[in-house]
């Protein structure tokens, strides 16, 4: 059971107090080796945690060498934590450990988001002849009038839409989305997601520490108008063809886009009949965290399933999942936090772990560099790109999650 914030501020989780413990501690370490690093967690009043569920994030990092690597967090549910780190770099490696949400706001945010599809609103566009006329439209709606329903039977995807007097259904042409004013979290709750109070460091007693090249490992470095319109590249020389293009709903940004090509994964992926010389890259996360997860679960589910039929009729086609990344302090933590993007992130990998594809893990990349951008900034997406080139080049099919 998760904890609440009903007992007050002063008793949820403090980075100041908090302590950091290297378990494994040496002079020097050597490339490839691990660094474990302890947690114990206080509250502001100095004492104790006595369950777990915060919401970390740890990296190590070198600034003149522009590295870092993410670090795995194991939680003992008792305010004890293990970080692991591995050491892939020689020279001198600084760690960090964030504190983004006390477990009290994660219980918050976590229950806030499965109360309904009420924070974001959708506005559709309808043509009747050469007049425009919009709507409401979402996921869910209970109003007492006539729905446009736009269902994919098969795999039981639905979105709506307040059908606008004297004009069909089939008139709908665009959307676009907008926040609004409704929270599922009181005050109090509230108080918690202040950015002051989000991604605080938890103090070290230890600071560089010294990573060498030893003689009995060997490093590889392995990795040396409309804005939302249908994407297309081509290059005839070398008869390569890119297409990229918008999933299904929901999508939210600030432009409004045409819904006339609309489609979900599932079905785009049934329309490629496949073969050695073709990759599919999936990739959706930022625009489900305002939702029950359930919506999001639901649409990656079925996408296995289309990936499955396409790897059944085409077996050497390459399939590629690209995680989400972090991203800004800064956002409305309800609607589009990270401890939102981390349930899906995790869900993702569950939902392919045992499926013949490779996985992007961008989420373990933006921690590594410290992104913390929506859209991450050009050296990182290239990492990610280089990982995507390694899969294709080295034919890696199997699933690396």
């Amino acid at each position: 059971m998760m904890p609440n914030v009903t007992s007050g501020y002063n008793n949820t989780t403090s980075a100041k107090y908090s302590k950091t413990t290297i378990l494994n501690h040496k002079d020097s370490y050597c490339v490839g080796e691990h660094l474990m690093v302890r947690l114990d967690m206080y509250d502001h009043l100095g004492k104790r945690k006595e369950y777990g569920g915060d919401f970390l994030r740890a990296r190590i990092y070198s600034l003149d060498l522009k590295a870092g690597a993410s670090g795995s967090i194991k939680d003992f549910r008792n305010g004890t934590y293990l970080v692991n780190f591995t050491l892939f770099w020689e020279g001198n490696v600084r760690a960090s450990i964030l504190l983004i949400h006390p477990s009290e706001g994660v219980s918050a945010l976590w229950a806030a988001r499965k109360k309904g599809y009420g924070k974001i609103g959708f506005t559709g566009k309808f043509l009747n002849g050469t007049s425009e006329v919009t709507t409401e439209c979402g996921f869910n709606l209970t109003r007492n009038a006539e729905l446009c329903e736009y269902l994919d039977e098969r795999d039981q995807e639905a979105f709506y839409c307040l059908k606008p007097k004297h004009v069909p259904c089939d008139a709908f042409v665009s959307l676009q989305s907008y926040n609004k004013p409704i929270s599922y979290l009181t005050t109090l709750e509230q108080s918690l997601l202040k950015r002051f109070k989000t991604g605080i460091e938890i103090p070290q007693l230890f600071g560089a520490i010294q990573v060498v090249q030893c003689k009995a490992l060997e490093y590889l470095d392995i990795y040396p108008k409309e804005k939302l319109q249908k994407l297309l590249a081509v290059d005839l020389a070398r008869h390569i063809w890119i297409q990229s293009k918008k999933h299904g709903h929901p999508y939210v940004g600030t432009h409004g886009y045409t819904v006339k090509d609309h489609s979900y994964v599932a079905r785009d992926i049934d329309n490629v009949a496949g073969d050695r010389d073709t990759t599919i890259v999936i990739c959706l996360g930022q625009h489900f965290r305002p939702f029950p997860i359930q919506l999001f679960i639901r649409r990656v589910v079925n996408i296995r399933r289309a990936v499955q039929r396409l790897l059944l009729r085409s077996p050497d086609m390459r399939v590629i999942i690209k995680g989400e990344n972090i991203r800004e302090m800064e956002v409305d933590q309800e609607r589009f936090g990270d401890i939102q993007g981390y349930a899906q992130s995790v869900a993702l990998k569950e939902v392919f772990r045992d499926l013949n594809v490779a996985f992007i893990d961008a989420w373990d990349i933006t921690v590594a560099y410290n992104t913390k951008k929506v859209h991450p900034l050009n050296h990182v997406v290239w990492e990610e790109v280089n990982m995507f080139l390694s899969y294709i080049c080295c034919n890696a099919k199997a699933n690396p999650m």
